[in-house]
């Protein structure tokens, strides 16, 4: 994109660069996260969209969860444009299920397809959490500071490092310009890389040579694995389709230094959870990472035994736990109505009559049952005696009314009382309830809801901005300020302008004739004819 205002996407030289939807950036870790971007002309992504120069183009992209997005436009020849975010839509947040169009439907600028001719790709990257891309992209200027899809893979790389793998995703959609007929090879590319480099790249299990690397291979699914002494594994599975370029980058990450924790009990077969997980029974030796852990053994019939032990590198900590006999008495819950779900200490352990058997102490007991308020109390089990809790259980009268609101601010009325600005959730008694929501310069939502028992409603709700046209009729060619400020040339002693509704200080300049100052009141549609006096 050269200019936002008449924003231009620049087409690719050549088709012997070819990048697989997984081209740009692969994520090695499978996530439930899902990105599509695609084009107007190929809504199937069949990747045989074929554009005119001068033609216009629309990009279209939608999530599957709430996620922030970034579009690049990979030009063949190695140039990349920015499209989102960009001066004019800085707004990159979907939510799940959302498509979005760019540029959208009456936005200041759109795209137009120019030469040379050739290939295009479009890039999506989807994060759960928002990209700090400063060092990439230039959103004022609208400019991308990297170039080549190489030189993005790594940048990008970095700035993903720190995010968890599932929390992000990419996808890919490609174009074609002019008289290009897309046609593919029959072998596909790969290109290996790593940080550090010099790593060892193994292609289906057979050393191919050593980062950086770029192989031919057949199309189909092939094993990557990264290896660098001192240094764990990086593997990845690519399946790069005929003529199309795999971009594979290896972040690769220090090899823990490790030493042992050998862990004994009396009596033996106790259940060994290391920070939290289960890693075998006593007696039981681990090779562990350097680095402090929490210990906790669990036997039937024992107390657990909780500890937090430091793992030196090439030493053996050695713990040995003499474990106590526990002893338990009974819980006998009830409810009415009956079938409520029964949490103990938050863990869901059955419904209603209950009757358990527990370690003696005292516990958090929660009963829920749809339709009706959660009950909470908190019950002492006595050793070798049954203790009984029955609750009556209350119907909810209420339901949850959660309203998200732009522009920010926005007053928001429920029932014609006010209740709040932007974002509001409340709690209204079960049925229906007039929601309205305005703020100045934009035009009203109204809307009757209902809100049900027990039940939580969202709404998210956008105000329409209300514009004001002018129509300026001058006997000479003039500039024109409103409120001080340039907003435009009348040329030949025309000029049309859309606002905000509201009360505006017009000046009128034009050189050889006297100011022209005056207040206007601008709605709707006005036209002004005005003639400004020689000096």
């Amino acid at each position: 994109m050269r200019k936002l205002l008449l924003a231009v996407l620049g087409l690719g030289a050549a088709l012997a660069q070819q990048l697989s939807p997984q081209g740009i950036l692969i994520n090695p870790v499978p996530t439930d996260l899902q990105v599509k971007v695609w084009v107007d002309k190929d809504p199937g992504k069949r990747g045989t969209a074929l554009y005119q120069v001068g033609e216009p183009i629309y990009i279209y992209v939608n999530v599957n969860q709430d996620a922030y997005v970034y579009l690049f436009n990979i030009n063949a020849d190695g140039k990349i444009d920015p499209i989102l975010p960009n001066a004019y839509e800085r707004d990159n947040f979907l939510r799940a299920g959302e498509t979005r169009r760019f540029p959208p439907e009456g936005a200041r600028y759109r795209y137009t397809v120019t030469g040379p001719e050739g290939e295009d790709r479009i890039l999506a990257v989807a994060s759960r959490r928002p990209l700090s891309l400063q060092e990439i992209l230039d959103v004022e200027r609208n400019q991308v500071r990297v170039e080549g899809t190489e030189g993005l893979a790594r940048a990008l790389s970095i700035v993903i490092e720190p995010i968890p793998a599932r929390d992000w995703v990419t996808d890919v959609a490609r174009y074609y310009v002019g008289r290009v007929t897309p046609t593919l090879p029959s072998t596909a590319t790969l290109a290996v890389d790593s940080r550090p480099q010099g790593a060892e790249v193994y292609l289906d299990g057979r050393l191919q040579g050593r980062t950086p690397l770029s192989l031919g291979v057949n199309p189909g699914r092939h094993e990557v694995e990264v290896r660098l002494s001192g240094y764990q594994p990086y593997r990845v599975t690519v399946n790069p389709r005929p003529g199309e370029r795999v971009q594979v980058f290896a972040q690769l990450v220090p090899e823990p230094r490790q030493g042992t924790l050998a862990v004994t009990s009396t009596p033996s077969g106790a259940e060994v959870y290391l920070n939290g997980a289960l890693r075998g029974r006593t007696p039981l030796s681990l090779a562990l990472p350097e680095g402090r852990y929490e210990v906790e053994l669990r036997l039937s019939g024992y107390e657990p035994h909780r500890t937090r032990v430091e793992v030196r590198r090439g030493e053996t900590t050695r713990l040995d736990v003499r474990l106590n006999p526990i002893r338990t008495g009974t819980l006998l819950l009830e409810s009415s109505p009956s079938g409520a779900e029964v949490y103990l200490n938050g863990q869901l352990r059955g419904r209603t009559p209950l009757r358990l058997t527990l370690d003696e102490g005292t516990y958090r007991v929660e009963l829920r049952l749809p339709g009706y308020e959660p009950y909470a109390a908190s019950v002492r089990v006595e050793r070798g005696r049954e203790t009984r809790l029955a609750a009556t259980l209350t119907p909810i009268r209420t339901g949850e009314l959660s309203l998200e609101v732009r522009p920010q601010g926005a007053e928001v009325y429920v029932d014609g009382r006010l209740v709040g600005r932007g974002a509001v959730r409340l709690s209204l008694e079960a049925g229906l309830h007039e929601v309205r929501v305005a703020a100045p310069g934009y035009a009203e939502y109204r809307a009757q809801v209902e809100v049900r028992p027990g039940e939580s409603l969202r709404l998210f709700v956008e105000l329409v901005p209300v514009r004001a046209v002018l129509e300026l009729y001058l006997n000479v060619e003039a500039r024109v300020f409103l409120n001080g400020e340039e907003v435009g040339l009348a040329r030949g002693g025309y000029l049309r302008l859309e606002v905000l509704p509201g009360d505006y200080e017009l000046t009128l300049v034009a050189k050889g004739y006297r100011t022209l100052v005056q207040t206007v009141r601008l709605s709707g549609q006005q036209v002004l004819r005005l003639e400004l006096r020689p000096l």
